[in-house]
């Protein structure tokens, strides 16, 4: 089974978190900080991270950007698991090139439905990877596509709805749906599940 890694401060969210992911069979380690959190990444590399924002001395927001600057860790799921909801938290954790992000409190069915997703989507675009390169595919989305298309192309991968990113990046559906309609335009995608298949590319740049 795929493994897990929580990085927690809180000892009760922490034993809740593995309790479930146990049950369902996941392996599953366990931090209390980010600097632990991250000599266990970089010695075990997890299949996927859970991690909190609010923790002393290295935050979710500075490991993640420790994360992403290292190769080889680069490229592992990462979701934000915390307290801090508010549209502008949302905002700038999904812009900082978390994964997903799960509001505390959850249940654990919204909880197992994060990781199952992730990880679901990863092993797809793995698969993916192995038999093709896209390179004409990332060729388009590097010379058509805006930056602010990318971060709507990503949350539309992740399955948020037209009126949660107008939320998160603060701007009106309306906006949302011009967007969706000019990468629809640009990339050639008929549909969503077209929309979709290029929003998992997308990852790979």
């Amino acid at each position: 089974m795929p493994s897990i890694l929580i990085i927690d401060d809180d000892p009760s969210c922490i034993d809740m978190m593995e309790t479930i992911l146990y049950m369902e069979g996941f392996d599953v380690r366990s931090a209390s900080d980010g600097q632990s959190g991250l000599s266990l990444t970089r010695e075990t590399r997890p299949d996927l991270i859970l991690c909190d924002i609010m923790m002393p001395d290295m935050d979710g927001h500075e490991l993640l950007k420790t994360l992403n600057g290292e190769p080889g860790l680069s490229d592992i799921p990462f979701i934000y698991v915390t307290a801090l909801g508010e549209r502008i938290d949302i905002r700038r954790g999904m812009s900082a090139g978390a994964d997903d992000y799960l509001p505390k409190p959850f249940s654990a069915e919204e909880l197992l439905a994060a990781v199952a997703g992730r990880i679901h989507r990863r092993e797809k675009i793995i698969q993916q990877y192995v038999v093709f390169d896209f390179a004409k595919e990332r060729s388009i989305l590097k010379k058509r596509v805006t930056t602010r298309e990318r971060e709507i192309l990503g949350m539309v991968g992740l399955g948020v709805k037209s009126r949660q990113i107008a939320e998160c990046l603060n701007i009106s559906q309306k906006t949302v749906a011009a967007h969706r309609t000019n990468l629809m335009k640009k990339l050639g995608a008929g549909n969503a599940a077209a929309l979709a298949r290029w929003a998992v590319i997308a990852e790979l740049l």
